[in-house]
Formats: structure tokens, C-alpha cells, sequence
């Protein structure tokens, strides 16, 4: 079989660094065993307590790994937009996922099955040293959230996590008020009010469910004072 270079999910994987480093062969039958998973605004994606069967990325869209506390409230912790992978941790310890994985908007994952990470984590050193960079970046986004909570205030929190879609390449972000509010730990009210802060100062444009980024070393700047760029993203479920 030829590798078909203009398919979604070759695309997706052709953008992974330690995929350059995989043989033809290799190639095609990771391409051909990789799984998707579709769902409309809303619905779960991935449930806590389901069996971990692979490593996910979103496709496209944009996910939210949320959990639930025992009296109900929702705390979403990290939003993964398209081209990003997530869970490598629970991936590589757990048995079964610890939070759900919500669609912001139709969203389309795409897995790779547990049998071929498993071996390209123990026999790919590039695919090792990716999964090692990515914890390590993981660990910085939990310290951040920890700081955040209780020591940052709302603006800094908002162009905290707006950021981290710079980070990741997005300008554009279709997101509504409330979900920004669950992954960055506010109210709406409140994210209402920082967004429209930051409009009037020109650093991002306001439409109906979208904002975008125009200024993101402002937002950088206010975010990362001291430059730690790379550690952002993340919430937490207490507002500052």
C-alpha cells in the first residue's frame, strides 16, 4: 500500500517528528492501524472509567478533559486543540481514563492503538525522547495551574491559557465564554469582562463564540513576566 500523503490522518501523523525516523513499512502499518473517534459539540468523547486502548491527538475540533467532584461541579482542566495529543501519562500508567474528554465543538480524535505505542515507546528512542519532552512540558502546565490558582489574578489566568493556543499555532479560537471560563477556572462574567479588556487594548478580536488572537507577545508578556514560555495552559476550578 502507498502512503497516501494528503489524507487527514497521514497529514497528522507526517507532522510528528518521530515519524520521519520510521521505516515505509513501519509507515503504512501504524497509518493503517490508527482508530478514529467522532462526536458532535458536547458529547463524550472518551469516558472516565473506559479502558485506556491507545494514545489520542485531536484531528480536528477541540477537546476538554473535564472531571466531576463528588457534589456535582465541573472542573476542566486542559483544552487540546487540533494537531495535540493528550494523556500520554495516563497512557503509559493507567488502566483506564481518570477524566472525560468532551467535544467543544465536532471533533474527531485520532488513535493510536495501545499495542503500537507500547512498542514504539520501548523500541523508537526519537518516540521516547517526544513522549519525555511532552511530560516534561506537562509538569510545567501543573505547576502553572497550582501558581495560577493562587496567586494569579483573572487577567493574568485568561491570557494564560489563551497562550497556550499561541503555543500550539491557533490564532482563531471558536469557544464560547462559558467553556473558557470551565478550562480557565472563572466565571463568565468574569471571562466577559477580560476579554473585553483585552479588546479595547487590541490584543484580540471578539466575534460570537470566537476570539482571536492579534497581539499574542501582550499576551505573553502578561502571562510570563519572567518568560517561561511553553509552561501554559491548564485551569483550575477556583476563581482568583
Amino acid at each position: 500500500m502507498l502512503l497516501e500523503p494528503r489524507t487527514p490522518a497521514s497529514v497528522f501523523l507526517h507532522a510528528q517528528p518521530w515519524f520521519a525516523c520510521m521505516s515505509a513499512e513501519e509507515k503504512n502499518e501504524l497509518l493503517d492501524a490508527m482508530v478514529l473517534r467522532k462526536a458532535t459539540k458536547g458529547e463524550i468523547l472518551l469516558a472516565e472509567g473506559e479502558p485506556i486502548d491507545g494514545w489520542y491527538g485531536v484531528l480536528s475540533g477541540m477537546a476538554k478533559l473535564q472531571t466531576k467532584a463528588p457534589d456535582g461541579r465541573l472542573s476542566a482542566f486542559l483544552g487540546v486543540p487540533a494537531g495535540e495529543w493528550f494523556g500520554e501519562g495516563s497512557v503509559l500508567k493507567e488502566p483506564a481514563w481518570r477524566y472525560d474528554v468532551i467535544a467543544l465543538r465536532d471533533t474527531t480524535l485520532i488513535g493510536m492503538p495501545l499495542a503500537h505505542f507500547q512498542r514504539l515507546y520501548r523500541h523508537s528512542l526519537p518516540f521516547a525522547h517526544f513522549l519525555i519532552e511532552r511530560l516534561n512540558m506537562r509538569l510545567g502546565q501543573a505547576m502553572t495551574v497550582i501558581e495560577s490558582g493562587r496567586l494569579r489574578s483573572p487577567d493574568e489566568r485568561v491570557a494564560q491559557y489563551l497562550t497556550h493556543f499561541c503555543w500550539s499555532g491557533v490564532r482563531k479560537i471558536t469557544l464560547s465564554q462559558e467553556d473558557l471560563g470551565h478550562l480557565a477556572g472563572l466565571s463568565r462574567q468574569t471571562i466577559n469582562r477580560v476579554l473585553k479588556q483585552f479588546e479595547a487594548q487590541g490584543w484580540v478580536s471578539l466575534e460570537f463564540g470566537r476570539v482571536e488572537i492579534l497581539q499574542p507577545q501582550a499576551l505573553e508578556q502578561l502571562a510570563n513576566p519572567v518568560g517561561n514560555r511553553g509552561n501554559d495552559s491548564g485551569s483550575q476550578s477556583h476563581e482568583g
